[in-house]
């Protein structure tokens, strides 16, 4: 028996959440990716082929902040930079698109980071 790819896997499972969520520019998409040690968010507007705010945990002004704190922490501090950075732009709600992750772990304390910045979705 053939062993099943995990990446394989978890990009057909964001095919069919893709087919479900879909960002407009009233309520863009707010799409994340869990790598081992990072963790990536953009603020996608889908109409437009645009991304209107981005923040990962690799960028430099976090690395001072997030040196010594669990994965799960700063993903909670990301999403609150990246709540911050879309409510600047002029956008208060969106859309969540998982990408393929399970919403647990990181990508659940990113939501509830975001949600506590002021993001509504």
């Amino acid at each position: 028996m053939a062993r099943k790819n995990p990446i394989l896997m978890r990009k057909t499972r964001h095919q069919r959440v893709r087919r479900k969520v879909r960002g407009t520019g009233d309520c863009p998409r707010l799409a994340v990716f869990r790598s081992l040690h990072h963790i990536y968010v953009q603020v996608i507007d889908d109409d437009r082929q645009s991304t209107l705010a981005a923040a990962s945990s690799v960028e430099h002004d976090l690395a001072a902040t997030i040196k010594e704190l669990s994965k799960s922490e700063v993903a909670g501090k990301v999403g609150a930079v990246i709540a911050q950075r879309a409510i600047d732009k002029g956008v208060k709600k969106v859309v969540f698109d998982r990408g393929g992750f399970k919403y647990h772990g990181r990508v659940r304390a990113l939501a509830d980071g975001a949600r506590a910045a002021g993001l509504e979705f």
